[in-house]
């Protein structure tokens, strides 16, 4: 390992290979905050490009939705944006009903395409973003908030009743049941990303170099994208759930 990396390459037992989970910091960007050593991690890169990569996508969009010509027919660029845009207004409308959707659908796609960038963005040899706790728990927190705060603002105080049913002695289970949310919702999605990167870290490590050029790309088919997918459908629906539930038919 080069100076100025901390990584975690680990040494397999009774070998010399060593199997790299894309794990580093930089120890030449370290910043202290509050007496805590801060680096620059492979985690950060990857959060950059997958930002920076919507942001260009996002902005090329919006141009180009400005000068449509809606007597002209849409070309192949526009036609892919639509597609996006009405699939996940689509699927936002189909979980929580065509009047709850308009006030989540912003909230819940971008949710959508933040993370499925995330998944997919090991396909391009990132660690992905969503592979780190870090990432994932404040998404939950997120969703968490969301949750809260609308359950408040349109139950009132059954919110509060809610916890006590359907007796008095549920309270501390019921109670668990709100905070573990963000935990369990986190943790799903940390778990499954993560598992792949080590499955993807474990078969390159092991593996020739010449075997690695063909035959990972099944795994890679799996891991990052099939699972990366059904895990990104599975945070935003649980989010919806949770949220259309909070509400309740006060919508």
């Amino acid at each position: 390992m080069s100076q100025g990396l901390l990584g975690s390459k680990a040494l397999l037992a009774g070998g010399g290979e060593q199997v790299d989970f894309f794990i580093h910091g930089y120890t030449d960007t370290k910043f202290t905050v509050f007496g805590w050593d801060i680096y620059l991690t492979t985690t950060h890169i990857s959060m950059i490009i997958v930002i920076a990569s919507i942001l260009v996508f996002a902005i090329f969009a919006n141009r180009v939705i400005k000068k449509a010509d809606p007597n002209k027919v849409p070309g192949p660029f526009l036609n892919v944006v639509e597609l996006i845009v009405e699939s996940l207004d689509g699927m936002v409308a189909s979980s929580m009903g065509s009047k709850k959707a308009l006030k989540f659908r912003n909230y819940v796609s971008a949710l959508f395409f933040f993370i499925l960038v995330c998944n997919l963005s090991g396909l391009l040899g990132l660690r992905p973003p969503t592979a780190d706790y870090g990432v994932t728990f404040p998404l939950a927190v997120m969703t968490w908030v969301l949750i809260q705060f609308n359950g408040f603002k349109y139950q009132k105080f059954g919110k509060i009743k809610a916890l006590f049913e359907p007796i008095f002695l549920f309270f501390p289970m019921n109670l668990i049941s709100e905070f573990s949310t963000p935990v369990s919702m986190s943790l799903r999605l940390f778990g499954n990303i993560l598992s792949g990167t080590v499955m993807m870290g474990l078969i390159y490590g092991l593996l020739p170099r010449v075997l690695t050029l063909v035959w990972p790309a099944a795994l890679h088919a799996y891991l990052d994208v099939f699972s990366g997918a059904i895990q990104t459908y599975v945070f935003c629906m649980l989010t919806m759930c949770f949220v259309s539930d909070a509400i309740g038919d006060e919508i």
